[in-house]
């Protein structure tokens, strides 16, 4: 009995620091709990905080409008240079902080209301879009690059919706010679974060410069820039390095672009997000790679993405 007394007394009491550190490690623990506790909304602003908009699914991408009421300003060709002026779309919220932006060139011969549907879709999901009208309806692809770009920074440096936008989270779209100009656009600044070709038109069929995440869309009926020496050349010479991917539309035409098209919008809206606004959320809408359906020929692409 002395024995066990004696043992008691001897046995070492927990230090002051020990017991500290015990009470931190448990504090960390509940600390876990409670954030894994969080909406998931709180904890994919805290991974990025780019995101924007809820969780995306199959039917929120394909939807005629996303979950952000949208307006729009006009910009006058006499009030800028470089291009031919054209119409901003914009989510009317400011709560979510600032947007990543798109400017969309239209083709030959055509007018901002070619490509206009766009505006509003891409804007409705969390984007501000500038769909503009070029110097002339005849500018080749080479001057629609400029163009875009010369769009990009009046957007960004000039616009009234300037504070809106975040300026190093952009991307360019075009069709037809706008398409191509989207490519020259994107070799020409190599910062930009997406390029989008659609039914694209240029007479340089290589692209090995490009640094800038590009999807390239193709028409299977396209007679005016067949995909044989457009888009699958185009595609075929980007680096293979990059992310990039080809989607030819099944029972389409070269000016399948210029009207609301639900496959051109959910494959853009979810290539600009993954890349602009580095949403993974969407990565799922292009990896694995889409399979040949009703309204998609062919799907090529790099997965899983990198960048």
């Amino acid at each position: 009995m002395q024995q066990h007394l004696l043992a008691r007394r001897q046995a070492p009491r927990p230090s002051r620091s020990r017991t500290l550190t015990g009470l931190l490690t448990a504090a960390a623990a509940t600390a876990g709990l409670l954030l894994t506790g969080l909406a998931p909304g709180a904890q994919a602003v805290a991974a990025n905080p780019y995101e924007r908009g809820p969780a995306p699914t199959n039917a929120s991408i394909e939807a005629s409008r996303g979950s952000y009421a949208t307006s729009q300003t006009s910009v006058s060709s006499l009030a800028v240079s470089g291009f031919g002026g054209g119409t901003i779309h914009y989510p009317t919220s400011t709560a979510d902080g600032t947007f990543g932006a798109v400017v969309i060139s239209p083709g030959f011969t055509a007018y901002q209301s070619s490509i206009a549907w766009l505006g509003l879709r891409l804007a409705s999901q969390g984007f501000v879009v500038f769909t503009i009208d070029t110097n002339t309806t005849l500018d080749q692809p080479d001057s629609r690059g400029r163009q875009l770009l010369s769009a990009l920074d009046y957007l960004t440096q000039r616009s009234s919706v300037r504070t809106r936008v975040d300026a190093s989270r952009l991307g360019v779209m075009g069709h037809s010679m706008g398409g191509g100009g989207s490519l020259e656009a994107a070799k020409s600044r190599t910062s930009l974060k997406a390029a989008i070709p659609l039914t694209g038109w240029n007479t340089d069929k290589t692209w090995p410069e490009l640094r800038t995440p590009t999807l390239v869309v193709g028409a299977d009926g396209d007679t005016v820039a067949p995909v044989a020496t457009h888009s699958k050349p185009f595609y075929e010479s980007l680096p293979g390095s990059l992310d990039k991917a080809y989607l030819e539309l099944r029972g389409a035409s070269h000016f399948t672009p210029n009207s609301s098209d639900t496959t051109i919008a959910k494959y853009s809206l979810s290539w600009l997000k993954r890349f602009i606004d580095n949403d993974t959320r969407y990565e799922q809408f292009l990896c694995p790679i889409p399979r040949p359906s009703l309204t998609i020929a062919e799907y090529r692409g790099t997965c899983p993405h990198t960048s």
